[in-house]
């Protein structure tokens, strides 16, 4: 593996990558790009900016990681469609920013900066240096995450009442920390500091305005370590000015640096250049974090911190991890199993294991395992629900409890969404029990497989198209359709005898027990195998169908 690191980490992250055996790159900003070309891996900072463009000179990469919370200079959008995870660390330096929150809450209590401005002007003012005591005031802290949890917690400690507005936060979480979860209105008629702790989007962009101020308390005071966009600084200088706003503290601007900002120059504003997070100690938890993140990704597939997909816990990870790669082979079987590429619709079925762990996972990697027999372009776990949705594809989940058989399986069907004329509705694809399956159209071709993994972890398929069988999912498999009549296997061994191919394993179904039902064989190969082998076996006059499936070599063994 190549890593490029853009931006500064620490020095224990650089070690665990190395430690990998793995080449890490320290390229100049011009040289990034040429870097790139052959990364596999890229972990910023804040610095680097991670465009649509930048991420084109990496063909290779599979993962971005960010060293702190936002990601704000990442094109996730763009990562997404090329199927490169990003990751971020959050709650490395959640301690590193609620303490100078609490430097600035302060800071603007005693009016600090005015007073050491003064000294080193030669003037001492004690007379107009009164501040005021946090302690008994109203804090109210505008999200409660990992940082504004910090913040709580380091303001009971001077006696403060708390209150959280965060529509994400259940009151059961927030009485754990001693917070009183509130409408935000009521948060601000009541706080007499008033904390910024929550992300940006659509919806807090610019949510202290005019009309917020308005609601505040007259000579209240506000802080703001989170973003800057998520205040109108025109709105809140004109506040400051005229003193319904006592005093504000930002380490954050909605431009930095912030040249044209309106705050720049009150006096009743304290600001610091974005440097909230930047501890030593903080720096060395993030670096290490994020290199230790993007190692465990691309050495074993775990994922933590995600943006762009859901994250799982390395217990998790750990559990679901046969089922992902099931589900990958189930897709990649029946992509080249259907009659036509041209499906439209594709129905997912959970069982046990795989729904309780994770099943948005499992559907991301059966995507991959159909769309990359179907499509030129690379689709992975990232970026296989978007690249499903512009292609229109319909995809359809659900769970059930298996009552017999094997309790842990993953059932995978693809319809190419035909409907007849006459609206009646009955089964396909071989099932004959509508309660369990569902009712679709006669019209609707529908192609089944279903399979399970067994106690080393290996996957199993444990039907096709209705018809129970059980085989290993790996290697090259020949697939084949026929009428149950004696001599059939006989045929099929020796037409692949005189060809020179060796048969590893052979498993067998039947839809019926009677003489003429259908049967599928489903034959796993032993070394390199063309196209015309299938082509003899279709000679074979039985044989109504034969194709071969290629899937990855076995996977090891679960330890």
């Amino acid at each position: 593996m190549k890593i490029v690191v853009a931006d500064k980490i620490s020095e224990r992250g650089f070690a665990l990558l190395r430690e990998a055996g793995w080449d890490v790159a320290t390229p100049a900003a011009g040289a990034l790009a040429k870097e790139l070309a052959t990364a596999d891996g890229l972990i910023v900072r804040s610095a680097t900016k991670v465009t649509a463009e930048l991420l084109d000179s990496g063909p290779k990469l599979r993962v971005v990681g960010r060293a702190g919370v936002g990601v704000d200079n990442i094109d996730v959008e763009a990562a997404t469609h090329r199927g490169i995870l990003v990751m971020n660390t959050p709650g490395g330096n959640a301690v590193s920013v609620a303490e100078h929150t609490f430097a600035l809450m302060l800071a603007m209590a005693r009016s600090v900066p005015q007073s050491n401005a003064a000294i080193h002007s030669g003037r001492w003012e004690k007379s107009g240096a009164s501040g005021t005591e946090l302690r008994g005031k109203t804090l109210g802290l505008v999200g409660l995450g990992r940082v504004g949890t910090e913040v709580a917690r380091r303001a009971r400690a001077l006696e403060m009442t708390i209150l959280a507005h965060d529509p994400y936060v259940k009151p059961a979480a927030a009485r754990e920390v001693e917070v009183e979860l509130v409408p935000l209105d009521e948060l601000l008629k009541r706080s007499d500091v008033i904390s910024l702790h929550t992300s940006l989007s659509p919806s807090t962009e610019n949510m202290f305005n005019a009309a917020t101020f308005a609601k505040m308390k007259r000579g209240a005071r506000l802080v703001n370590c989170a973003r800057g966009e998520l205040i109108d600084e025109a709105a809140l200088a004109e506040a400051l000015k005229s003193g319904q706003i006592a005093a504000a503290a930002v380490d954050t601007f909605a431009e930095e640096p912030p040249k044209n900002s309106p705050l720049i120059g009150l006096s009743n504003l304290i600001a610091t250049p974005h440097i909230a997070g930047s501890t030593a100690e903080a720096q060395e938890e993030v670096g290490t974090s994020v290199a230790q993140q993007v190692r465990d990704y691309l050495a074993d597939g775990l994922i933590r911190n995600a943006v762009n997909m859901p994250a799982l816990s390395p217990e998790q990870y750990r559990r679901l991890r046969p089922y992902i790669d099931l589900g990958e082979r189930l897709g990649a079987l029946i992509a080249q199993a259907a009659p036509s590429p041209s499906f439209s619709r594709i129905r997912i079925r959970y069982a046990g294991e795989a729904a309780e762990l994770g099943s948005h996972v499992v559907r991301s990697a059966i995507l991959s395992g159909i769309l990359n027999c179907v499509l030129s372009e690379k689709v992975n776990l990232v970026n296989a629900s978007a690249a499903a949705a512009e292609r229109g594809l319909i995809v359809e989940e659900t769970t059930r409890r298996r009552e017999r058989g094997f309790p842990n399986t993953v059932e995978v069907a693809v319809a190419d969404g035909g409907r007849g004329e006459s609206g009646d509705s009955g089964r396909g694809g071989g099932h004959d029990n509508d309660s369990e399956h569902g009712v679709r159209d006669k019209n609707d071709r529908e192609l089944s497989v279903e399979g399970t993994v067994v106690s080393d972890g290996s996957p199993r398929i444990l039907s096709f198209d209705g018809i129970d069988l059980e085989a290993p999912l790996e290697g090259t498999l020949l697939l084949t359709r026929n009428r149950d009549v004696p001599g059939v296997i006989g045929q099929i061994g020796t037409a692949l005898g005189n060809l020179g191919v060796n048969i590893a394993t052979f498993a067998l179904g039947r839809r019926s027990p009677v003489h003429g039902a259908e049967a599928v064989a489903m034959v796993r190969l032993d070394g390199i195998v063309n196209e015309s082998v299938a082509e003899k076996i279709r000679a074979i006059p039985s044989i109504t169908e034969a194709r071969l499936i290629r899937l990855p070599d076995a996977p090891k063994p679960r330890t």
